[in-house]
């Protein structure tokens, strides 16, 4: 009896398990990912500016990196949504769902909470970038797939600064 609790109750994880993956898979359509992907790089270059004025060396050397970085591919995003008809969201649209997504500093020191949120956010990025890698959206998707590993590298370096950031 025990036994087959035990399978019924890994089936159940299993089910679970493999639902989230194709709900996180799901296909994202290109208006969508273009004003997610443009909020979330605004987001980025925003909260790294103000990582340059209140952050610690370290912390101004990854904000630094992350203005470079979501600058360029913010501006590639721009070319390919005017290439395809798309709308960037406007400066105010941006500006708007960037500040859901600025940093909140509570507790801790000021890199503490960057590093964490930038964890957090890099997070949320790579899962909208696989979304749009494996959804059919043309020059929008390979412009996802190729710029997932740079998202990949910025998460594993906002990881390695949380780790080594004191409270």
């Amino acid at each position: 009896m025990k036994q087959t609790n035990i399978l019924i109750a890994t089936f159940i994880l299993a089910i679970g398990f493999c639902s989230s993956h194709v709900f996180a898979a799901r296909n994202i359509d290109a208006a969508e990912f273009v004003d997610e992907a443009s909020a979330k790089g605004v987001a980025e270059i925003e909260t790294a500016k103000l990582a340059l004025e209140k952050g610690s060396a370290k912390t101004r050397e990854f904000a630094q990196q992350m203005i470079e970085d979501h600058g360029e591919a913010n501006n590639r995003l721009a070319e390919l949504a005017r290439a395809s008809n798309l709308k960037v969201s406007d400066e105010a649209g941006i500006m708007d769902k960037a500040k859901t997504m600025m940093l909140n500093v509570r507790e801790g020191t000021f890199d503490k909470a960057y590093a964490t949120n930038r964890v957090e956010a890099h997070r949320d990025t790579i899962e909208l970038f696989q979304r749009a890698a494996n959804s059919n959206l043309g020059e929008l998707s390979a412009f996802a797939k190729e710029t997932l590993p740079k998202l990949e590298k910025h998460l594993e370096m906002a990881q390695e600064l949380e780790r080594s950031t004191p409270q």
